[in-house]
């Protein structure tokens, strides 16, 4: 068939299996994505297998996802590692359409959706993989957004290649929110609870993402399973994923903590790095320890500090008594009755016994109120 450019209907992508577009034979509809397909052809000048992206129709009529897709063609270019699909530098070409490397192997949601969950050993060895990928970018200061099964490619040896950056951004790129694009945020079973709340996202939103990955690949479920999109994404705001041993008792306690920490709610409380995450998954038994360590030294502190309150509340306590006891014999020299109670309660007279005289007086004696010995003073 002679070289020509064709037309892309996307209402009936198989039928364009044995067109060329420009110089590339299209053999196949190898992936279908909310933005864009993706086609296997041939390079008929090199005979080289190529991966041809070419954006919905609909995405080619707005301008905020061509702008996206430019960027992502962008970005692309400037990349170059092992974890990352290769694009084919080109002149830019219409109808815009993007040549990458075609990568072997297979879909890691392929691979789930058939196998339902991975060993243990596995699905550590494809995060580790992925974690090389991502330190790469983010040093570049590249945050991909949007890390799930569907853009991650494995081969037989579990090595992995990321094969769309669709809705990366660079550090300084313009911020995109819901207000903008809802499709720009990422999906909502993967995307970070920072993402969520309308926020961009930093590298620990990446490292979210590879958290709930590495959650579904151990357990074969989600996280946070919903009805709908707005369930799930509302869950992870308040509340925490559950337990991986309670999913699958098989998982060692230190996998548990290592997983745990990447799903953080807080960002602040994630993995800094992609490569901090990949030291504890080759070396968990050492990070368990470290974090132990550091777990009791906080225990020790809280101990200690709890148990010199306990003897500063003991030596209060006399203090206490004695003061109560103060206090009580003040009150009692000053009541008003104090003398009376010390001499009885009977009303006492200074009339001597037997005395003949009405006037008679006991010397230095001074009646209650109210005693029949006592008279008004007379002139």
């Amino acid at each position: 068939m002679d070289s020509q450019t064709i037309p892309i209907h996307h209402d009936d992508p198989a039928g364009l299996n044995g067109q060329v577009l420009d110089h590339y034979l299209i053999e196949d509809l190898a992936a279908r994505g909310g933005m864009a397909d993706i086609f296997r052809a041939t390079d008929l000048r090199s005979g080289q297998p190529v991966a041809i992206k070419v954006p919905h129709p609909e995405a080619q009529n707005d301008d905020l996802l061509m702008q996206a897709f430019e960027r992502e063609e962008t970005i692309l270019q400037a990349l170059d590692h092992p974890g990352i699909v290769r694009i084919v530098r080109q002149p830019r070409l219409n109808p815009p359409y993007m040549v990458m490397e075609w990568v072997e192997g297979r879909l890691l949601r392929d691979i789930l959706n058939e196998q339902g969950k991975l060993p243990a050993e596995r699905a550590v060895r494809i995060a580790i993989s992925l974690c090389s990928a991502l330190e790469y970018i983010h040093r570049d200061g590249i945050i991909h957004r949007d890390l799930k099964p569907e853009n991650i490619m494995v081969d037989s040896q579990d090595r992995t290649k990321i094969i769309d950056f669709g809705i990366a951004l660079t550090i300084a790129s313009r911020r995109l929110t819901f207000s903008t694009s809802s499709s720009a945020m990422g999906t909502p079973d993967y995307i970070s609870p920072e993402q969520v709340k309308g926020k961009r996202g930093d590298c620990r939103s990446d490292l979210y993402a590879l958290g709930v990955i590495l959650y579904e690949m151990l357990s074969g479920e989600l996280p946070f399973p919903g009805a709908n999109p707005l369930v799930v994404m509302n869950a992870r705001l308040l509340s925490d994923p559950p337990s991986i041993c309670s999913v699958d008792p098989g998982i060692s306690p230190q996998l548990e903590h290592i997983l745990s920490r990447a799903l953080e709610r807080d960002p602040q409380k994630r993995y800094a790095s992609a490569s901090g995450l990949a030291a504890d998954l080759r070396n968990p038994s050492q990070a368990e320890t470290a974090r132990y360590r550091l777990s009791t030294k906080r225990n020790n502190w809280r101990t200690t500090t709890r148990r010199i309150w306990f003897y500063v509340g003991l030596a209060m306590i006399p203090l206490i008594i004695f003061g109560l006891l103060l206090l009580e014999a003040r009150r009692e020299a000053n009541s008003p009755r104090s003398v009376g109670n010390s001499v009885g309660t009977e009303s006492r007279s200074c009339k001597p016994a037997g005395s003949k005289f009405p006037d008679a007086r006991i010397p230095g004696c001074r009646p209650e109120a109210g005693s029949s010995n006592e008279r008004p003073f007379e002139s």
